[in-house]
Parts: structure tokens; sequence; C-alpha cells
């Protein structure tokens, strides 16, 4: 009865327009004044001690790198590599656009940050080549979602503080699965531009490629830098995220020297922002976890599931229609934080693998990042291309029946997203 209480109380405030954020903490102080006897002062010391792990350091960090990568005139290189790589295919610039949104997802940790850095520049490119506007926004959109599932990844940071599962098992995790992922919709892509016999560019010479290789090396080797600071032990995931953001700086401003000085007080500005924003939406998660293990509702949900005698293919498959329905109202940093907390014990008790469990929130975010009505990528794309939400939601139709295809393989082989970690860390 708590729950449906708790549960109502939240969709109603969700459905006034409040942000996802104060509807959170509403319902918790709502509740819990009225209808327990837990102690203010135990809501406050909550709202600081949720926050206090080193792990939710990392999220400032990404952020910051992210902001300097996209102001810092890596994404155009990044570009100009993968169409010397791929750009004589058919559908060269479009698969030129995957590839570099793989390339920037593995420097970013975001999805909307790598539609903006790819898609600002791709996609005016795309239609001077002749392109339709709506293939290109489709490609671009569904590819940038590769910024949470390819590591690092600002997602799984989440999951990792809302589970207290290891973020460098699951970014090792992301790998297989991104590669492929990003794979699928190259190949959807080439499809599509072949059976519509969209342009192709001249093939580069091996001279052009390596030029072109040499001029991204500064941003590629950011990629070195965090995954092999982690997978080597040199240090923490956060650690790695505050040498991005430190790297980041350096590379925009001294070695590309695209950010001038005076632009660098915006950019911390804009990521302060963005964090601070993150964070408040962490905390009341956090607080509304605390109320939800105080009322005993995900041990309780968890032993109703294994009474139903549900197994673990059913449970996989409820899951993903429940994430996949929450993509439609939620985005997905409050999608991780409100549904972790509940489904987690639930798998665990499951006997379900928390690193794999992981990798299917994050797919399944991917997912609704390219549909409306709240998909972020969609409303980035929108402002890029001046498409309407409607005819972009037609554009990405074919990537994302790819992607959905793709969620229900890593769903069911958990050696997709087993094998790399497994490999590294046992």
């Amino acid at each position: 009865m708590n729950a449906l209480i708790i549960f109502v109380l939240l969709m109603v405030l969700m459905l006034t327009g409040m942000p996802i954020s104060i509807s959170l903490g509403l319902t918790v102080l709502t509740f819990l004044f009225t209808m327990t006897d837990v102690p203010i002062q135990s809501v406050a010391l909550k709202l600081f001690t949720g926050i206090e792990k080193f792990e939710i350091m990392a999220i400032p960090f990404f952020i910051l790198a992210g902001n300097f990568l996209t102001h810092g005139g890596v994404a155009r290189r990044m570009i100009n590599f993968a169409t010397s790589m791929v750009g004589h295919w058919h559908g060269g610039l479009a698969l030129a656009g995957v590839l570099a949104c793989a390339l920037f997802a593995a420097v970013s940790g975001s999805s909307p940050a790598t539609v903006v850095a790819i898609g600002s520049i791709i996609l005016p490119a795309m239609v001077r080549q002749g392109y339709p506007k709506g293939f290109g926004a489709g490609v671009i959109t569904t590819s940038g979602a590769l910024g949470i599932l390819i590591p690092p990844s600002i997602v799984m940071v989440m999951y990792s503080v809302t589970t207290n599962t290891s973020v460098g098992q699951l970014f090792m995790a992301g790998v297989v699965p991104g590669i492929m992922l990003a794979s699928l919709l190259g190949l959807t892509t080439w499809f599509l531009a072949r059976k519509h016999d969209y342009p192709r560019m001249p093939k580069a010479s091996w001279g052009e490629r390596w030029v072109a290789f040499r001029k991204s090396a500064w941003g590629l080797l950011l990629i070195v830098i965090v995954m092999g600071g982690i997978y080597s032990g040199k240090f923490t995931p956060t650690e790695a995220a505050a040498m991005a953001a430190v790297y980041a700086f350096f590379i925009a401003v001294f070695v590309y020297k695209d950010l001038k000085i005076k632009q660098v007080a915006k950019v911390l500005l804009d990521s302060a922002s963005m964090s601070a924003m993150l964070l408040y939406i962490i905390t009341n998660a956090m607080l509304f976890s605390f109320l939800m293990t105080s009322e005993g509702i995900p041990q309780a949900m968890a032993n109703w599931i294994t009474g139903q005698g549900l197994g673990v293919v059913t449970f996989l498959l409820v899951v993903n229609v429940l994430l996949l329905l929450a993509g439609n109202v939620m985005e997905p940093s409050s999608i991780v934080l409100i549904m972790a907390p509940i489904l987690f014990p639930v798998a665990m008790k499951l006997g379900i693998d928390p690193v794999h469990f992981g990798i299917l929130i994050v797919v399944n975010m991917e997912v609704g990042m390219c549909h409306p009505p709240v998909g972020l990528n969609l409303y980035v794309a929108s402002g890029i291309t001046k498409m309407g939400i409607s005819e972009l939601t037609v554009a990405v139709m074919p990537w994302l029946l790819t992607m959905l295809g793709f969620l229900m393989i890593v769903t069911y082989i958990p050696q997709i997203s087993l094998w790399l970690p497994n490999l590294i860390y046992k």
C-alpha cells in the first residue's frame, strides 16, 4: 500500500510538469513527514551523505572534459579522420558520422555532447553533399547515443553509485557492446545509403589518412589515457576523469588552440551548471532510494517476483519493457537513479550478474534517448537540424529498430558484456 502511495504521489507531481529532481524530493518529504516517524535530522543527514561518494566526483570531471572537447576542435579532427577511412563507401559521410560518434563517445561520456559536437559539423556537410536531411539526422541522433555505452560513461558512474558495482568493470563491459552497436548502426547506414544510392566520396590515399590520424591523435590519445590508466591500475575511474579534464583543457587551449583562454571561464561555468543539475537529481534520488529501503519496498518486490515463479528470461523481458516505458517520460539519469535500487535486488536474487544488468540498463537508456516524447538526443538534433520532433521520430526509425534488436541480443547473451571484464579482472 505504501509503495502505491509513493508512486502515485511521484507520478502526480511529475504530471504537473515539475522537474523530476523536485518531484522526487517532495514525494520523499511528504511521505516521511506525514506517514512515518523518521526524524527530520536523518533526512538532512541523508541529503549530505547521499552524494558523499568518491565515484560521484567523476561526473563533474567527465562533463568538464566533454565540454572542453566539444569547444576545442577535437570533434572536427575526428570527423576528418573518420571520413578519410570510410568516406569512399556507400553513404561515406554518414558512415564517417557513425565512426566519429563512436570515437567521440570514447572521450566524452555524454550522448547529448556527442550529438552536438559531431552533428553540428557533419550534418550541414551531409546536406551540402545531397543527403536528405532526415537521413543525416537519423544517423547522428542514434549514433550519438553511443556516448553513454562506450566508456567512459556518466550513466555507468550513476549506476555504479546506486548499486555499489565496480565502475572499472562497467567501463570494460561497455567496450564490446559499444563496438558491436556502432558496427550495427554503420551496417544499417550503409544498407540504406546503398539502396538509395547516396553520395560517396573519393577514396583517400594512405598518406592522407596518416595526416588525418596525426591531426586527431591528441584527441584519440585521451581514450588511451582513460582506459589504459584504469585497466593498468594506475588510477581509479574518478582520477581518470580528473586526468581527462586536465588533458582536454591542455589540448583544446595549447595544442589545437581552438579554445581561447578568455572562453575557458564560460566552459567552466557551463560545466558547473550541468554538474549542479545532475548532483541535485542524484541527491534527491538517493533520498528516494533511502525511503524505498526504509519501507522495505525493493525486498518486498523481490520476494513477490520470486514468489510468482518468474525466471530470469521473463524478468529481463519485464525490465526491458519497464525501462523502455520509463524512457517515454524521463531522462536516463533519473531512470537509473530511481529504477536501479528497486530492480537491482530482484536481479541479484535471480542470480543475474550486476555488471551485465548495468549494461542492459545503459542500452535501454540509449534507446530512450532516441524516441519521443523526452528523447534528449531528439531535442538536441532538432536544435541542430531545425526539424520537428515528429519528423525526426520517423527519420530515426530504421536505426531505432536496429538498437531494439541489439537490446534483445545483449539482454540474453550476457557474455557480450562480461567477456572483457572477466578476462581482465579474473
